[in-house]
């Protein structure tokens, strides 16, 4: 993306009345992972339970965003700041829920308030501080609802592992302060699988965190895990958010 988003165009080509290719092609996509979420949250047997689908949007234009509003997309993902605050600026007149799943720069937290649901990836005291005090002067402001923050664990063997995210034996604390800040809601765990392992011992892993959470804080139940490549995994082991970006939109756009 070159830092700009594209006005939004709808369904159609209104110039010449032809279907939108691009749209046809999104709803394709998106009907096949939603089958593929639907097969596997019967094997896990949690139809009563399914997890919310966020689309991960980054580095695709606005247009798509738009055309995924009009397929039923509620939730969409981004993990960069400037990114996401241009689309989600240049699509304010739609009912979207913004969330940033990137890593966070604590001095970017006074913008990714003013537009994100929630945040998925705090993983620090210093960025849920951050947060605290930009949610505050934004709630002062605005009387917006609190921002739901997701903890970022690593599950890589080494510390702070390729994924990034805090370790294990650091959430209890970390899960202490969000749940105490004033305009933030702890929500749960967020994990990615490491790069080439089975995803199985990792979302099983998080699962067991999740549980150790929620005994002491029961509403944050939130698990945020699974991507294009590992979704039946997540399921699998009690997911409640998808991350799923490239099975949907495909690969990303050249850099113009």
């Amino acid at each position: 993306m070159n830092g700009q988003v594209n006005e939004p165009t709808r369904g159609p080509d209104t110039a010449t009345g032809r279907p939108d290719a691009r749209l046809e092609q999104l709803r394709e996509r998106l009907a096949a992972v939603r089958q593929r979420i639907d097969t596997a949250v019967a094997a896990a047997g949690r139809q009563e339970r399914p997890p919310q689908l966020i689309v991960v949007t980054k580095f695709h234009p606005a247009e798509d965003v738009r055309r995924l509003a009009t397929l039923g997309i509620t939730d969409v993902g981004e993990n960069r700041d400037q990114e996401a605050a241009e689309k989600s600026a240049a699509l304010r007149g739609l009912d979207l829920r913004w969330h940033f799943i990137g890593q966070l720069q604590s001095n970017k937290a006074k913008s990714v308030v003013k537009y994100a649901h929630a945040v998925h990836s705090v993983d620090r005291p210093q960025l849920a501080s951050a947060l605290a005090r930009a949610m505050a002067a934004d709630q002062e402001r605005t009387g917006r609802a609190p921002l739901d923050c997701f903890i970022q664990v690593s599950l890589d063997d080494d510390a702070g592992g390729h994924r990034g995210g805090a370790l294990p034996a650091d959430v209890p604390a970390l899960a202490e302060q969000l749940a105490g800040a004033e305009g933030l809601r702890l929500a749960g765990v967020m994990a990615v699988a490491p790069f080439g392992a089975d995803p199985a011992p990792a979302f099983e892993k998080l699962a067991e965190l999740s549980a150790r959470l929620t005994a002491v804080h029961p509403g944050a139940s939130g698990i945020s895990a699974g991507m294009s490549q590992d979704l039946e995994e997540a399921v699998r082991f009690g997911a409640t958010h998808l991350r799923v970006g490239s099975d949907i939109l495909g690969p990303r756009p050249a850099l113009r």
